[in-house]
């Protein structure tokens, strides 16, 4: 049959193709297999893989079973060794060790991951590569993270007699190891794979960058047999965020302590804000954010505590909060008194014992909710635990008390002369002051001031510098601090403190002896009051005034018309050392030499917010009461 021409170029093509297939087999020969025929797996070779020997035969249902990877770290598994407690970011673990022990955890390489990336590449590459760019970023992140690591002891051995023990309980220790060859740090553990850091006053804080997990290990030391219990209890966190558990040994204390009396004292912070917002400060003085401890510095209970939060809530001897709520010992208020009108927290202690000196520690209950009430998965939820401050209570004649809240002498807060009949009532007593003090300023600015032609255009004025409101407000700085005097006990012997009523009797009926009596001037200034009105309704007996600043008179002069006559003695001058009294260099150490407005004990490292208070005179009282 002859093909047409069409059929043949067919035909040609279909033999091509055949010898085409033919060659193909020739020359390549492929292996070709039934899945039955397979006999045994080959393993999947990964680039870089170490294998030593063959992978252990276990079974993945096996109830112990765990995946252990060359190429994957234990972070990516989620894992902790045995005996290894993992932590969750900025959720404490407390646990009890006994001396000689250490209990072990470890913070996962996993947590250290942001989520920022991963939100950014979401939204830029939806769907399943982003999901790839998102794993991959947030390994990338991970890698220089820094770690905090913090914790407090809570509970720990004390003294059998601790009128008989001088020593202090030893602290815990904390070891570090970033290597997963020393997952178990210790004090016996290879120092080249581990660091240590001893707890200070029941607190440790570490901190390091890495992108592995993080191993570390609380250890106990032995305890001597003049202490009961030995074991301790402590609390642990790590976070990726900033401390857990905080304390400064290095920063200026930030409680001051205002004054005291027999059984009370009044401490306050600085400045709680710097801002001048109105609606900002307005925030701040509808809340309390600090707590405060108070402990007789002879008792020991709370040394090797004094930085720990959980510590200081379980042995302080009185404390602002127990059980999230404040007891009845404390009474804590906002104000804002003092330097610049700011917002501050005051915290007034009673139940005190006499001629004692104490610590206060003031401390952030941490980021929670509820005052007192430590919040778990909060950053700085453990607390912050600040540097402590000295304190002194007077001696027990009860004829000194603390005043607070005036409605007219509103800087006015510290032990005024008084009597036992007012320990129950201090209300009372400073009514009595603040209403002599007010009566008097109403005189003065009534029909003193009302002679000084206030309303004069300013070239008819008594000052181009000065107004009658400056005026009014150096005299009302002045006469509060005058009439109303800071007292302190007969038997403080510092010599800037004036005598007063040194023959009339204590609130107990004691007097001094003829001997210590005759030690003393003879003169009015010794023998009574400043204000009659303290012997008339007070009658406190024999104590002793911190005098007036002499700047008050020097502001008193200056912002006054010369027509009201006001002048200032000087140094020197009859009468000068039993008027008021003039700063020194003690200022600087917590000592009070001269009263003013908003006086308060100021250390040096907490000179930074003195009250830019100026100074008072006697002298200049006198004459102003001859002018009314």
């Amino acid at each position: 049959m002859q093909l047409s021409p069409l059929q043949s170029r067919l035909a040609a093509s279909a033999v091509a193709s055949c010898l085409l297939v033919l060659l193909y087999f020739a020359l390549f020969s492929p292996q070709l297999a039934l899945a039955a025929e397979l006999k045994e797996a080959f393993p999947i070779i990964l680039d870089d893989a170490d294998f030593v020997g063959p992978l252990p035969a276990r079974s993945p249902l096996d109830p112990s079973y765990e995946p252990d990877f060359a190429l994957f770290d234990r972070s990516i598994i989620g894992r902790a060794p045995a005996g290894v407690t993992t932590l969750q970011p900025n959720v404490p673990s407390s646990m009890n060790v006994v001396p000689g022990t250490t209990q072990y955890f470890m913070f996962p390489a996993a947590s250290l991951s942001t989520r920022e990336g991963a939100l950014d590449l979401r939204a830029e590459h939806p769907g399943p590569v982003a999901d790839g760019l998102q794993e991959r970023d947030g390994l990338a992140k991970r890698a220089n993270r820094t770690v905090f690591v913090s914790a407090n002891t809570c509970l720990q051995p004390q003294a059998i007699d601790p009128t008989k023990t001088t020593m202090d309980p030893p602290q815990l220790t904390m070891y570090v190891s970033t290597s997963p060859f020393n997952q178990a740090p210790n004090p016996m553990g290879d120092r080249s794979k581990q660091t240590w850091v001893e707890f200070t006053e029941g607190a440790a804080m570490f901190n390091t960058t890495t992108s592995s997990d993080l191993y570390f290990g609380i250890y106990a030391p032995n305890v001597s047999t003049v202490f009961t219990s030995t074991t301790y209890n402590f609390q642990v966190a790590a976070s990726a965020d900033n401390w857990y558990h905080s304390f400064n040994v290095q920063a200026d204390a930030d409680l001051i302590w205002v004054d005291s009396d027999s059984q009370g004292a009044l401490l306050i912070t600085h400045n709680l804000t710097d801002s001048t917002d109105p609606a900002m400060s307005a925030k701040i003085m509808q809340t309390q954010p600090y707590v405060m401890f108070a402990q007789n510095v002879n008792d020991r209970s709370i040394n090797g505590l004094r930085y720990s939060y959980c510590g200081l809530a379980n042995y302080a001897q009185i404390a602002a909060i127990k059980n999230g709520k404040f007891t009845s010992m404390v009474k804590s208020t906002m104000t804002r008194r003092g330097q610049g009108n700011m917002p501050k927290q005051q915290f007034y202690f009673s139940g005190l014992n006499t001629s004692s000196s104490y610590l206060g520690i003031l401390a952030s209950p941490g980021n929670s909710s509820t005052a007192g009430k430590r919040a778990e998965g909060a950053v700085g939820g453990g607390g912050h635990v600040f540097r402590a401050t000295n304190f002194t209570t007077k001696s027990d004649h009860g004829n000194c008390n603390i005043i607070t809240d005036l409605q007219f002498c509103t800087e006015v807060t510290y032990a005024v002369p008084s009597n036992p009949s007012f320990s129950g009532n201090t209300t009372a007593l400073a009514k009595i002051y603040d209403d002599y003090a007010a009566s008097v300023y109403d005189t003065f600015t009534n029909k003193v001031m009302a002679q000084i032609p206030c309303e004069a255009p300013s070239s008819q004025r008594y000052s181009l510098a000065r107004t009658c409101d400056d005026c009014k407000t150096a005299y009302k700085n002045w006469l509060c601090s005058v009439v109303i005097p800071k007292c302190e006990d007969f038997n403080n012997q510092a010599t800037y403190l004036q005598p007063r009523a040194i023959n009339q009797s204590f609130p107990n009926g004691d007097k001094l002896s003829d001997a210590d009596a005759s030690a003393f001037p003879q003169t009015n200034a010794f023998l009574a009051s400043r204000n009659p009105l303290i012997d008339e309704k007070i009658a406190p007996g024999p104590y002793k005034e911190v005098l007036p600043c002499e700047d008050l008179c020097y502001t008193l002069v200056q912002s006054c018309p010369a027509k009201l006559s006001f002048s200032c003695p000087q140094p020197g001058d009859p009468g000068f050392n039993t008027s008021y009294g003039v700063r020194t260099s003690e200022d600087a150490n917590g000592e009070i030499t001269c009263n003013y407005p908003g006086s308060m004990h100021l250390f040096s490292a907490g000179g930074r917010n003195a009250v830019p208070w100026v100074l008072v005179s006697l002298t200049v009282v006198l004459l102003a009461l001859e002018l009314l």
